[in-house]
């Protein structure tokens, strides 16, 4: 039947599963030219690498040389919460972009980079469960939702946490907590400050008090990123803790690793330190009337200062020191440093190059005239006349 190929790709919805962590699975049928059907299970952040991947294969078709040419379908980034909202509301996108996918021309739709990514896994077939940790929760795309992706909605399920410590609420907004309350977290700030409701209550808590039911390490964090995103100091603080670091008001920073407890690991110059993320906004970006109110509260209070911490994990979440902060930020700046020294060498070089170049050549001396004395002495006669 020739070479292989894939000839539709359907969304059919998503599994949220709670082995070997929480995490959120989009379910695809894939059918294939032989007439077969797959089902297979992805993490979005699996489908975007495998975006990116493809972008830097056909360079000109995803528009990277000339955006007018593109015709590989745009995929946004994951964001830094991909929790059961943002799963469910990107259904739409993902589906139309897998029927763009399927409609590229043949050498991008049928590729050995899309066939393989597609191609059904060992763990498509047999999951890896666990018979202590509940089943996965399936959630369905409706057909009626089919024919309009773009309004995609279906049933929401909050996420819960356990309280590891009490916490005393400090306004009205706020719910009090004891250790050992479950919760169901109805939306996560990147403050620090989540929105629960437990029974008939409804508050903000710090999300330093919660901790997930399938394990200590919050799967959802970012991993450090040395690079750095300039913000710009909102409001001032003064550290409390020794790994804290004090800022005012105007002043830019760059974070290295933004933690789901509101505390932001930030680099100024070469200190590294904690910093509450409400207090901080994205260089470029327009301050809100939300963010602005957020800023007149408190900054929550971190896991290291929280006393008589009663965990139901035999194992802590991982943390990172300060030092190991530090000292990788300075590899990473001395390594920026050194490839800026190198480009400025190579540019001096062909600078000088040019100038070498463009250097008119020396010409010969011309030679003096000869005295009349000289000329009437050694010159022929019909010289001599001309001088005479």
């Amino acid at each position: 039947m020739g070479d292989a190929f894939i000839r539709h790709i359907e969304l059919l919805g998503y599994e949220k599963r709670f082995f070997p962590s929480q995490h959120y699975v989009y379910m695809f049928l894939v059918k294939w030219n032989d007439l077969s059907e797959k089902l297979i299970y992805r993490r979005f952040t699996e489908i975007y690498e495998f975006h990116k991947a493809l972008k830097e294969m056909f360079p000109i078709e995803s528009g990277d040389i000339n955006m007018e040419k593109r015709i590989i379908p745009h995929l946004p980034a994951p964001k830094w919460f991909d929790g059961q909202r943002s799963t469910e509301s990107r259904q739409g996108t993902l589906a139309e972009y897998c029927y763009a996918l399927v409609s590229l021309p043949h050498k991008i739709s049928r590729c050995q980079h899309v066939l393989s990514f597609f191609q059904v896994r060992h763990d498509d077939m047999n999951p890896i469960t666990d018979s202590q940790i509940r089943k996965p929760e399936v959630f369905i795309l409706p057909k009626d939702a089919k024919k309009s992706l773009t309004d995609i909605t279906g049933p929401i399920v909050l996420q819960t946490y356990r309280a590891i410590a009490d916490y005393e609420k400090s306004s009205t907004s706020e719910m009090a907590l004891e250790a050992g309350d479950m919760v169901d977290v109805v939306e996560k700030s990147e403050s620090g400050w989540w929105f629960c409701q437990l029974k008939n209550k409804r508050g903000w808590v710090p999300a330093a008090y919660l901790e997930p039911m399938d394990g200590p390490d919050e799967s959802e964090e970012q991993e450090p990123n040395y690079a750095g995103e300039l913000y710009i100091v909102q409001k001032s603080y003064t550290a409390v803790e020794e790994d804290e670091l004090s800022l005012k008001e105007g002043d830019t920073t760059e974070v290295i690793h933004k933690l789901l407890d509101g505390w932001w690991v930030i680099r100024k110059d070469e200190t590294t330190g904690y910093y509450p993320s409400m207090y901080l906004q994205k260089a470029g970006e327009v301050s809100t009337s939300v963010k602005n109110e957020l800023r007149n509260r408190s900054a929550p209070p971190r896991r290291s200062t929280i006393r008589n911490v009663k965990s139901i994990h035999k194992q802590g979440r991982k943390q990172i020191s300060q030092e190991t902060y530090r000292r990788n930020s300075k590899k990473y700046i001395q390594s920026r440093r050194n490839m800026k020294e190198k480009f400025q060498n190579k540019a001096n070089v062909i600078i000088e190059n040019d100038e070498q170049e463009n250097r008119p050549k020396a010409q010969p001396a011309v030679p003096p005239r000869p005295s009349k004395d000289l000329i009437l002495n050694r010159c022929t006669e019909s010289t001599r006349r001309k001088v005479l």
